[in-house]
């Protein structure tokens, strides 16, 4: 498992009972999380104290529950500045298990003694995207969302990174890819983050285990002669990272790398285990 524990204002404090109590700066929320299936004591004050619960809804969905939360505030990973806010269905506008790959690739994209272009697909509020550019590439970032998409420019501009190479699109990133195609233009790297089922702006439906597949076929056709590296992230339990591994190495088979896939997880500070948080496929040149 790839581990993100290089976070120092985020940490997971405990889990019991299908949630999370999780420290976001100075602020202690409690979250669902499907993989919590176990029942073990809850000991720590701060699940009697949350600034905020989020409670599922038996028919779906859920709120938000607030004691003492302010409407935004900040958290930071290395040089990068994130504006969280609670919004929709449990989230707050960063998934933190990510970090662990934006640390591997920024590092790939710093040691390539080259231009990178890098191409971020279902980008929502640009962790990777201002990851990629606070280490040389330039980035186009699209997503469907005109509202990540601003999200994404204001954490680029908390960030200090407002006049970085990065390119903003709303966009389908299917009908993006298929444009990009026709008009012949190439990327280093490809970064995807597709949700498990959603809707473009013109309410396109995707589905992962149905159009995964043809996206990454899609983007091979995109990659330059020298591509660095190969990003997919799965949040659906059905995707196996054996299933990543198996499609990413069979589309970018005509090029030299290695492909490798595993779960990605984060710390739990009170008993020393590790959350599943999904699965990420890697492909790097070799």
């Amino acid at each position: 498992m790839w581990i993100a524990n290089q976070w120092k204002e985020y940490e997971v404090i405990d889990c019991s009972r299908g949630e999370k109590l999780e420290r976001w700066g100075k602020y202690l929320l409690v979250r669902p999380d499907p993989q919590v299936i176990w029942d073990t004591p809850e000991n720590h004050q701060g699940w009697k104290h949350p600034n905020a619960h989020y409670h599922r809804s038996k028919k779906g969905g859920g709120e938000w529950e607030f004691f003492d939360l302010p409407q935004q505030w900040d958290l930071h990973y290395g040089s990068l500045t994130f504006h969280l806010k609670p919004f929709s269905f449990k989230h707050t506008g960063l998934f933190p298990e990510q970090a662990v790959n934006w640390d591997w690739f920024g590092e790939k994209i710093r040691n390539a003694q080259r231009p990178v272009k890098v191409l971020n697909l279902f980008a929502y509020t640009g962790g990777a995207t201002l990851s990629a550019a606070a280490a040389g590439a330039s980035v186009t970032h699209v997503d469907a969302s005109k509202g990540m998409v601003t999200w994404a420019k204001e954490n680029a501009a908390a960030s200090g990174l407002s006049e970085a190479p990065i390119r903003w699109i709303v966009d389908d990133c299917v009908k993006f890819v298929e444009r990009e195609i026709r008009r012949g233009n190439h990327y280093d790297a490809v970064i995807m983050d597709p949700p498990s089922y959603g809707r473009g702006p013109k309410g396109e439906i995707w589905k992962i285990e149905d159009n995964i597949h043809a996206l990454i076929k899609l983007c091979s056709q995109l990659l330059s002669n020298q591509p660095l590296f190969f990003l997919i992230n799965s949040y659906t339990t059905g995707l196996q990272p054996a299933v990543l591994a198996y499609m990413l190495g069979t589309e970018l088979r005509n090029f030299h790398g290695i492909t490798e896939a595993q779960e990605i997880g984060l710390p739990v500070s009170s008993n020393g285990l590790v959350l599943p948080c999904g699965a990420s496929g890697r492909w790097e040149a070799s």
